[in-house]
């Protein structure tokens, strides 16, 4: 049989060397990238006791490519953040809450302020600005319940809405002579603002009406100067100025559920929502683990002070002291506890992709791997 012959042309190889684009890094100046941040959130609705906003700020310029997350920032998260090159770290509780009043290496708060400076790590917290907004902290620990209507327990108010002052006055003169004496008189008083004139007719006369805002301190004085005139004080008005309510905006969540759900199963819902094997669960007085619950008042972290006194069949937050659990379930609530940090952490992966979209995707937003609470059950 004949074999056909094959010849093999043995020729040199030659290494086709791939070609591996890599993206391009981009990059935000600090400053600019602060102020989306307080656009994401306003530091305005922080509460007065918190310490929120730019607490380490390298020497500018300073720009940043990498935004880092966490929930605590500790000793390892801190190396975590260096070795992954962040030029901002977003710690959501504020690693500096107490004033230092000096900067050694004796104390882990204080290394933590010299590796960023040393390293031009910028650092930026947020906190209870997250638990008031519609988009926060709350908002996502109440997806833990399953559908629900939910409204803010102590709802924010606009900052700086209607004006300045927190009262006004109005009253009404009829003899026009006099008016610029006590206009003039009237501007000589500190704090007093959106002074303004009006004609106006009563009684057939023509008056003119005079409105202004002022502050709680002019106030008194406003009222000393118009006592002066007893029938110019008898046609004075005085109003609070209150400020409206932001919609959907305010500290903790009273969550009504779409269907009533057994306690049972809520805590599992929790419990797989949060991540958790386990969690702390005080039954209400005259409950059990079948009791329907309808209305749940949740508070991400701390809810001692956030919930105290709320009508609910169930309390969900991270930590409640001893004494206050106790009250809660003399009133037939039931109360589950998370850990304090376990009832935050998780919204991190949403706030991710949510400042990715925010700030268009000019920077890298990463996740911390080594975050977590520091209490665990053994």
């Amino acid at each position: 049989m004949l074999l056909s012959c094959v010849h093999l042309i043995r020729r040199p190889l030659q290494c086709i060397q791939p070609l591996i684009v890599l993206p391009s890094r981009s990059f935000m100046d600090l400053k600019a990238l602060v102020s989306s941040l307080n656009d994401f959130a306003s530091l305005s609705l922080a509460e007065s006791w918190d310490n929120v906003g730019l607490l380490v700020e390298p020497s500018p310029p300073h720009t940043v490519g990498t935004l880092f997350l966490t929930n605590d920032l500790t000793e390892e998260v801190m190396q975590e953040a260096l070795q992954k090159k962040a030029d901002l770290i977003l710690s959501y509780h504020p690693p500096i809450f107490r004033a230092l009043k000096r900067i050694t290496w004796k104390t882990w708060k204080e290394r933590l302020v010299i590796q960023a400076l040393e390293h031009r790590v910028g650092i930026y917290s947020p906190h209870t600005a997250y638990d008031a907004i519609p988009h926060g902290v709350n908002n996502w620990l109440s997806k833990g319940l399953g559908v629900c209507a939910t409204v803010p327990l102590h709802p924010s108010v606009a900052p700086s809405y209607p004006t300045e002052g927190t009262h006004r006055v109005e009253f009404s003169v009829d003899h026009t002579e006099h008016l610029e004496t006590i206009l003039s008189n009237m501007r000589g008083i500190p704090e007093i603002s959106s002074l303004i004139t009006l004609p106006a007719r009563a009684e057939d006369e023509e008056q003119t009406r005079v409105s202004l805002n002022c502050t709680q301190k002019a106030l008194l004085e406003v009222v000393a100067l118009l006592s002066q005139n007893s029938l110019l004080y008898h046609k004075t008005e005085i109003m609070l100025l209150q400020k409206p309510l932001l919609p959907h905006t305010g500290m903790g969540r009273l969550c009504t559920l779409s269907e009533p759900v057994s306690l049972s199963a809520l805590t599992e819902r929790i419990k797989s929502h949060l991540r958790l094997p386990y969690i702390r669960l005080a039954l209400g007085t005259g409950k059990t683990l079948e009791a329907k619950v309808k209305v749940a008042a949740v508070c991400a972290g701390s809810g001692s002070s956030v919930l105290q006194g709320v009508e609910a069949d169930l309390y969900l937050t991270g930590e409640m002291s001893h004494h206050e659990v106790l009250d809660a379930v003399a009133r037939g609530i039931s109360v589950i506890l998370c850990e304090h940090s376990n009832t935050e952490r998780g919204f991190l992966s949403e706030l991710r992709d949510m400042l990715a979209t925010h700030l268009e995707n000019q920077i890298t937003v990463i996740v911390s791997e080594r975050d977590r609470d520091p209490l665990q059950v053994v």
